[in-house]
Order: structure tokens, then sequence, then C-alpha cells
């Protein structure tokens, strides 16, 4: 074969494209003439109709020869076009069900939020994740005290448990360098903050990051001010910086009284407030409940907004207590800590654990002076909160973890249920194609 044979089928298309920017000047050239000229007669009427339709028609001609000199270079081998059916299938299932999904709103921060959404997203894609940003350690405080930007690392991992990344991609943006100036930092970490460096703001480089990792629902920070996470220890003591207070509340041996953030006027993204006034559910958690979930009721706007929305409200418990933070909590424990900030009556519902983790387990949690959380139904009954139960455990590389899937689906049993988002109807057809979904998913 020639080689300008080979090309032929290639110059056809630019042919047909360079036809068709005629026919849309012929077009454009023709309205613009049409509106500029103050006198007109039949036959400069004539003309310019005659004109606008010429460009309609060569505009025409161009597409759909374009598209046969397409299909020829397919058909040739010159473009290698493969469609998988299993995907195409996936795809449209996943269209269907994620649009006739509930708008959530989910708070908080750290692994916990992030392993949840990875199971939400099966089911709705109206998802909005209002992320913590009072993170001031590891690689996400390195880059706030050299850039001054926001700490991007609870963002980077909302943002991967939400997109539709291929699992090479996500293995890039969760790589840590080992060695060098850049050692212990995320490749992730250091995206968000060049996509920071060429936008306006943070919230601009969040929206950006998500667009280019096709992310299910969006992700945004509750503040763009820079906002320092300080706790009053119960001996009087004040701790500033959110990796400081585990550490303060160990050395001291006295427990967290209450936090605060400064500056306390901080102003949330009205885009989280919409969020959450229009949300069909709200979720706190589960995380860290001092330094992930509160800081962000913290946020004046985000306590108000929870207090007026209709939404169900739910708090996913933690399944362990955290050394630092919550040592010997209650699940009734961490909803008097969450209404002792932002007052009662802002939970209908808390999520707990009811399976047991094995005894090897056990004892490596132990040892860190870690436990399951007790669930102490009674006290939960005072505080007006319903309790919804499930075994949610599951075990990633020695840690214990909510199970996303098993998580995932009875929040969206409830958020259903209570809300009576669909008809019976509707609800069977929504369940069978989010169970189609994840096994084209799982293949």
């Amino acid at each position: 074969m020639k080689i300008v044979d080979w090309f032929r089928p290639g110059i056809k298309v630019k042919r047909w494209i360079v036809l068709g920017a005629m026919g849309i000047l012929f077009i454009i050239f023709g309205v613009i003439e049409f509106i500029n000229r103050r006198f007109y007669s039949i036959y400069y009427i004539s003309f310019y109709i005659f004109l606008m339709l010429t460009g309609v028609f060569v505009l025409y001609i161009s597409i759909t020869q374009g598209m046969r000199s397409i299909i020829a270079l397919i058909n040739k081998g010159y473009l290698n076009v493969s469609i998988d059916s299993k995907k195409l299938e996936s795809l449209i299932y996943e269209k269907r069900l994620l649009v006739k999904g509930p708008k959530i709103v989910v708070i908080g921060g750290g692994t916990g939020l992030s392993t949840m959404l990875r199971g939400l997203k099966y089911y709705t894609s109206n998802i909005t994740a209002i992320v913590t940003v009072a993170d001031d350690g590891g690689g996400s405080g390195d880059l706030r005290e050299d850039l001054g930007m926001l700490p991007p690392g609870d963002i980077r991992n909302c943002i991967l448990a939400l997109a539709d990344t291929e699992p090479l991609m996500e293995e890039l943006l969760q790589y840590r360098f080992k060695d060098g100036k850049l050692k212990n930092q995320s490749f992730g970490n250091l995206f968000l903050a060049a996509m920071d460096g060429i936008s306006s703001n943070f919230e601009e480089a969040v929206h950006k990051v998500s667009s280019v990792l096709a992310v299910t629902g969006k992700v945004i920070p509750v503040t763009l001010d820079n906002v320092v996470l300080k706790a009053k220890l119960k001996n009087g003591m004040i701790v500033e910086g959110e990796s400081n207070i585990p550490k303060a509340v160990i050395e001291n041996k006295s427990s967290i009284e209450k936090v605060f953030i400064d500056p306390p006027n901080a102003r949330a993204l009205d885009e989280a407030v919409q969020a959450i006034m229009e949300a069909d559910a709200i979720i706190l958690g589960p995380g860290s409940l001092y330094t992930s979930v509160i800081p962000n009721i913290m946020v004046r706007d985000i306590a108000n907004s929870l207090k007026r929305t209709q939404a169900v409200k739910l708090y996913v418990s933690n399944i362990m207590t955290q050394n630092g933070e919550t040592d010997g909590y209650t699940v009734g424990d961490h909803i008097k800590a969450i209404f002792n900030h932002i007052g009662e009556n802002v939970l209908d519902y808390v999520v707990v654990n009811v399976g047991n983790i094995d005894s090897n387990l056990s004892h490596k949690y132990k040892q860190g002076e870690s436990h399951l959380v007790k669930i102490d139904e009674e006290e939960i009954k005072k505080l007006n909160v319903e309790i919804i139960k499930g075994n949610f455990i599951t075990n990633k590389h020695g840690l214990v973890r909510h199970n996303s899937e098993k998580l995932a689906s009875i929040l969206i049993e409830t958020i259903m249920d209570k809300k009576l988002l669909f008809d019976r109807k509707k609800i069977i057809e929504y369940f069978y194609l989010s169970e189609r979904l994840k096994q084209n998913k799982s293949k």
C-alpha cells in the first residue's frame, strides 16, 4: 500500500471539516449582514436567505459525509474503536440508577468518610461531601505551612472515593514518596496543590480535580478560611492544632471538654449551605469525633443549616474508640458530644455496629488502648435518637474499617423509607438497578 493511500481517508475527513467551517461562515456572514443592513429590498433579502440556506446545506453535507469517512476509517482498520457491550450495559444501568438517587450530604473527614462514600456512589450521583480543612499534620500540614493553602489530604481521599478512575490512576494519586524532600508526601496532594496554584481559590481547584477524575457528586471544603482547631481539656488546658490534640490528651491524662475553631466566625461555602437545605438526608461521620466530624459543624453556617433543614439526619458511630479522643466513650457519649457543641435535636438516627472482631485483632487494638464502642441503648433513647443496627466490620490491612457496601445499603434503605422518596414500584426498580450495577462493576 502506498503511503498516500494510507492517508487518503484521513485527508477526506479533513476536507469535510473545512467544508463544514465554510458552511458556518456562510451562515454567520448572512446573519450579520442581514442585521447590520438598514435598507432592505427583495433582492437583498433573497440574497441573504440564499446565503444562509447555502451555509446550512454545506454544513449538512459536511457532517454526513464526514461521518461516512470516519466510519470508513474504522472499517478499514485505520481507527481502532471497540464497544464493550457489558460496559455499555453498565453505563446505561448506572445512568438510570444514579439520577434517581436521593440527595445526600455527608459531613466529616478522614478514612471513615471516604470509606462510606465508596459505597454510596453506587446508589446516587446526588452526593455532596462537605470535608474538614482543619488538618495540620502529615503531608497536608506541610503543604499548608509551605504554600499557605488549605490541607488537601481529606479532600483527596473523598475525591478518589467518588471518582471513576482506573486502579492505576488511584494508585498513582495515593502514592507517597519514600525519599528526598518529598518523603511521605502524597502525589495526589501535590496534584491538588498544583491545581490550587492555577485556580482563583481552593474551591475552584477542588472542582477542577473532581472534573478531571469524573467524580460522582461533589466534594467541597467546609470553608475557605484558614481555620485552626483548638481544644479545651477538662484540666483547663488549651491545645492548638488538630494533630496536637490527641497527644496532649494522652500526655496530660485529661480528656477533651470541647473543641472550637479560630477564627470563630469562619464562613461556610454557599454551596455547602445550599446542599444541606436541599438534601433528603444529612450523614455525619464516620470519622474522628473531635478532629474530623465536630470541626465542620463548628462553622456557624453549617450548624444553623443543620438545625433548619428538613432532611433526615444520621450519625454513623465509629466502630472503635480512639485513643486520645474518645477513650471509654459509648455511642451515647458520641451523640452527647455533638449535642454539647451545637445543641440537641440535630440527629434523628444513629447507625451502630453490632458485629465483633476476631481475638487477634482485638488484642492488637487493646494494646493501643482502643476498644469496640459500647451501645448504651437506654441512654441513646433518652437523647431522642433512634438506633439502626448492623454488622459493618471488615478487616482491611489489619485495621478495623466499616464495610462500605453494607453501610451504604442500610443508609439508603433508611433514607428512602423515612423520606418516602419513591413509590413501591420505583423502590424495587431502584434497588434492582443498584444490584445490577454493583455486579457489573465487580466483573
